[in-house]
């Protein structure tokens, strides 16, 4: 197959063009680098990378025929929403609509990726309310219109090409660099609130199952299905954390239903953070 991948240079882009590359597909990718890094490029000649915004790419005249879209390209994390809302709008809605309009236009199957971050309420960060407004749009499409999808929500993803530093960066991946680099590790809040973190080959695995299967028209939770507090998370690493003043927006727990997953791509997840943890810092 021929396959478009969306943010092709970022961290879950990365690990799922390598998967396609070793089942076969000729694969492009489309990333504005904004969070995405040209060493993540796969030396092989079935694959093409692009700098282009999604926001610039031409539905009409896109020359690049893909047999499938997995749409991952998006403005991420919740506290840089707050200082740009606008831009979260416009990528992650008018982006994820122009990305649709290629679709639609050549009857192209698309997997759109979701965020966790759903069910603590459209309102409560821009991050969430523009990643709400592009599950509705594949919704709307989907119902009224011909759009064949179906929508991945992803939870604290972690492993491989994860980004480490600056403000994109998510728990584990700071947690690890900092470690490595001897600087504080910390905690915004008392560390009580609970997420769901999940490795990323888990994640590739269901995505695979999603196009191998052809299961469109569905809503599937990405998580390990299990939770832990911040704090517990300090106590995988062994460490003593800083506290700091909780930020706004932030949910006090997710927690993936994986029924849906289970049921219709018989997919479960395998890998345990704690084993995890316990790899990265015993080789370290």
């Amino acid at each position: 197959m021929r396959i478009l991948v969306t943010g092709g240079a970022g961290f879950i882009g990365t690990n799922l063009i390598k998967t396609l590359l070793k089942k076969g597909h000729e694969v492009i990718s489309v990333d504005n680098y904004s969070t995405g890094k040209k060493e993540n490029h796969i030396d092989d000649e079935h694959v093409q990378y692009i700098q282009r915004d999604i926001l610039d790419i031409d539905p009409i005249n896109f020359s690049f025929k893909p047999d499938l879209v997995y749409h991952l390209a998006a403005k991420s994390r919740i506290q840089p929403s707050f200082e740009e809302p606008e831009e979260y709008f416009k990528v992650n809605y008018e982006g994820t609509l122009n990305i649709i309009k290629l679709c639609l236009r050549k009857n192209i199957p698309l997997i759109y990726a979701g965020s966790s971050s759903h069910h603590s309420g459209k309102f409560s960060n821009p991050y969430t309310f523009s990643k709400d407004m592009g599950e509705d749009i594949v919704k709307l499409m989907r119902k009224h219109y011909t759009l064949k999808a179906s929508i991945a929500r992803f939870y604290n993803v972690y492993g491989p090409h994860q980004l480490t530093e600056g403000g994109y960066t998510t728990l584990i991946g700071k947690w690890l660099n900092n470690i490595e680099k001897d600087i504080p590790c910390e905690i915004y809040g008392d560390g009580t609130k609970r997420r769901d973190f999940t490795h990323v080959d888990d994640i590739i695995d269901a995505l695979v199952r999603i196009m191998n299967k052809e299961k469109y028209g569905h809503v599937f939770e990405l998580g390990r299905g299990k939770n832990y507090s911040v704090l517990d998370v300090a106590t995988m690493f062994n460490i003593t954390p800083v506290f700091k003043e909780e930020k706004p927006g932030e949910a006090d727990m997710t927690l993936a239903d994986k029924s849906e997953a289970r049921l219709h791509l018989e997919w479960e997840p395998v890998i345990n953070l704690e084993d995890y943890i316990y790899n990265q810092t015993s080789t370290s």
